[in-house]
């Protein structure tokens, strides 16, 4: 790791791109379909940097002639705006061709001769499509407006009523005056829309429905969560369709997202979410490269209107989670995949110093992003790493869900803040991962507390058929207690005995149940064809899922059945396969620090998943981990010493082949 002092030593880079961490791979794709102008689709875990990618392709993409739209009326059907689309900042070649040269000064026409394209936006006060619109717009307002011939009217008439010494009959002529001439104004706005329709004329009042004027890159639309309207366009509703007194067509249309990114990064995060037939729209605004605006409620006004087809010359970056891609219609991703890539986002980068360093940038650029916070010392930064070691839950990893981990530095950074601190120390970041937790992993607290009240978990002395298992809450990192009880009854089937589970278990966790049977036939005997096997889960509300429980499970029913009580001071957890073998599992070190707030003293994990334990050094002083291989090695430490223990310990290592 480099050497530093506080973080506001650490160089930020300027381009999106750079700043972007442990995802090499889709970097370089992501520069390569910038060049190309490739469609993307991302697929990976929340908070590993999609949408990041999306807006840094944006920023890397060839700056095209940007366009502006407008739409205008259309004398021949109403019902059928006409589209036009230009140049945003055009050249003088092109402003001459046009003739457009009217609605520019000679001062704008030199700045335009001597500017760059990509700088015209900051010389020039508007772009070639506000001009135009707002061209229209001055030759709509020529004229005297009524209310300034009737705004002196009303003023002397108002005198004469109440003022002037003039006889009652008077006042009261002159005051009915002012309220006919009040009738006339109201009556003349509400039949303006009346006089626009009737009196025909050469030009109309266009309306600039996609305007570039403050963009130098490409654009970037996030249409993550719109709907209809807001990605494919809309026309809006108009309640007043008939005397003439409704609003123009053209002026109720309104560009969608996939208008707004022409020529640009159109990104829409959670993909899946969107309806199937909003997928196939946006398939055919991706072929045709255009597609038109129409009404997009049937009980609408709208609905009777179809602009021309607007320009949807835009690249698609999609992105979703790995269980949804099901629901991304296959036609939409086959395009995707025909015209661009497919990228899995990493969930994880090695642990090496080289990635070390790219943490320490990523701790400075999230406090320059903030922008309230004070910079991280090295201690703090150290401490900020070692926090990704441990959401990793893997050995020799960092987790790459770096939205999560910048919440632990902002959490962090306030607590320097209200301390009044001019840095943040390992201590800010300590205290601010007591309040920085999950409300999976605040609720596993609360339900410990509570079943320890109630006696549903047990840490001293020993009972027969019941374990404290582990588990995690729900998909977060957040470990739970887990107590599991077994009792073995008499068969109610004449056939063969059963195994019955309870404790709202999922697909996973029954096949778990289901495997461990065979741990019970091979090692217990025959005698289990008679007797029915009961496991419960306790008071699990929230549901059981996965096969960590296996060997808590196996222990429990092998308990119940050679009636030999288990130590409630140990914990467990890890999977089984048939043969007895311990697998595996995750969430390590949320499952223990969970022991340790519920008591235990011993926790056995799977050999496997040793070096995946990342607790604080005085944290772990407090409970003894135990790795285990195999099944033989689990009871060894879970079952109370006695002559039964050890008779079905050496029957079992006889059958093992192991004459130790």
């Amino acid at each position: 790791m480099r050497d530093f002092k506080t973080t506001a030593e650490i160089p930020v880079p300027e381009k999106l791109i750079d700043q972007i961490i442990g995802q090499d791979k889709s970097v370089e794709i992501i520069k390569k379909a910038a060049r190309q102008k490739r469609n993307v689709l991302l697929i990976g875990s929340p908070g590993t940097g999609k949408s990041m990618m999306a807006q840094a392709m944006a920023e890397l993409m060839q700056s095209e002639e940007l366009q502006d739209i407008l739409v205008y009326p259309n004398q021949n059907n109403e019902n059928q705006p006409l589209v036009r689309v230009v140049r945003t900042y055009p050249d003088l070649q092109y402003i001459k061709d046009k003739k457009f040269a009217n609605l520019y000064s000679a001062n704008d026409l030199e700045i335009i001769r001597r500017t760059p394209k990509n700088e015209l936006a900051k010389k020039l006060k508007g772009s070639l499509g506000r001009r135009l619109a707002a061209q229209r717009s001055e030759k709509e307002e020529k004229g005297i407006p009524s209310s300034f011939i009737l705004l002196p009217i009303g003023i002397v008439l108002i005198y004469i009523s109440f003022f002037a010494p003039i006889p009652d009959n008077t006042k009261w002529l002159a005051l009915a005056t002012l309220l006919g001439l009040g009738f006339i104004y109201v009556l003349s706005n509400a039949t303006s829309g009346l006089g626009r329709r009737l009196m025909p004329k050469d030009e109309g009042n266009p309306k600039l429905i996609v305007d570039n004027s403050d963009r130098q890159t490409a654009p970037f639309i996030d249409a993550t969560g719109s709907r209809a309207g807001a990605l494919l366009g809309d026309i809006k509703h108009d309640p007043l369709q008939s005397g003439g007194l409704g609003t123009p067509a053209h002026l109720r249309v309104e560009a969608g997202a996939i208008h707004q990114a022409n020529r640009g990064v159109l990104f829409i995060d959670e993909i899946a979410s969107l309806k199937l037939n909003w997928q196939q729209e946006i398939l055919t605004a991706m072929q045709e490269k255009k597609y038109p605006i129409t009404g997009q409620s049937e009980m609408s006004s709208g609905a009777l209107v179809k602009t021309q087809p607007v320009p949807t010359d835009f690249v698609l970056v999609a992105a979703g989670n790995l269980p949804d891609m099901q629901h991304i219609h296959p036609a939409l991703r086959s395009r995707i995949r025909g015209a661009g890539y497919e990228i899995y986002v990493e969930d994880f980068m090695d642990d090496t110093p080289e990635n070390e360093d790219k943490l320490v940038r990523f701790v400075a650029q999230e406090v320059k992003r903030d922008g309230k916070i004070p910079h991280f010392d090295k201690s703090a930064v150290l401490e900020i790493i070692e926090e990704a070691r441990r959401m990793a839950g893997r050995r020799k990893k960092f987790v790459l869900n770096l939205r999560e981990l910048g919440g632990l530095i902002r959490a962090a950074g306030d607590v320097a803040k209200e301390k009044k601190a001019a840095v943040v120390t390992a201590n800010d970041v300590n205290e601010a991962r007591k309040v920085f937790k999950s409300i999976e992993s605040q609720l596993g607290a609360k339900m410990i507390e509570m079943k320890k009240e109630y006696q549903t978990i047990i840490t001293v002395g020993a009972e027969i058929g019941r374990v404290n298992g582990l588990a995690v809450l729900g998909d977060s990192r957040a470990g739970l207690v887990l107590p599991i009880v077994a009792e073995a009854t008499p068969s109610a089937s004449r056939s063969e005995g059963r195994v019955i589970a309870t404790g709202k278990l999922g697909t996973i966790a029954k096949e778990a149940v289901d495997n461990v049977s065979a741990i019970f036939k091979k090692y217990i005997g025959t005698d289990i064809s008679r007797t029915d096997l009961h496991i419960q889960f306790l008071q699990t509300y929230e549901g059981v899922e996965g096969d960590s429980a296996s060997i808590s499970t196996a222990v429990a029913v092998i308990s119940a059945l050679a009636n030999i009580p288990v130590y409630q001071s140990v914990a467990m957890t890890g999977s089984l396969d048939v043969r007895g073998r311990v697998l595996p599992v995750g969430g390590i070190s949320g499952k223990i620090e969970a022991a340790i707030d519920a008591g235990v003293k011993k926790v056995m994990i799977p050999r496997a998943n040793e070096q995946d334990v990342y607790i604080d050094k005085e944290r772990l002083k407090l409970i003894e981990v135990i790795p285990v291989s195999d099944i033989v090695a689990v009871l060894t430490v879970a079952l109370e010493e006695g002559k039964h223990k050890k008779e079905l310990l050496r029957k079992m290592k006889s059958q093992n082949g192991d004459n130790a």
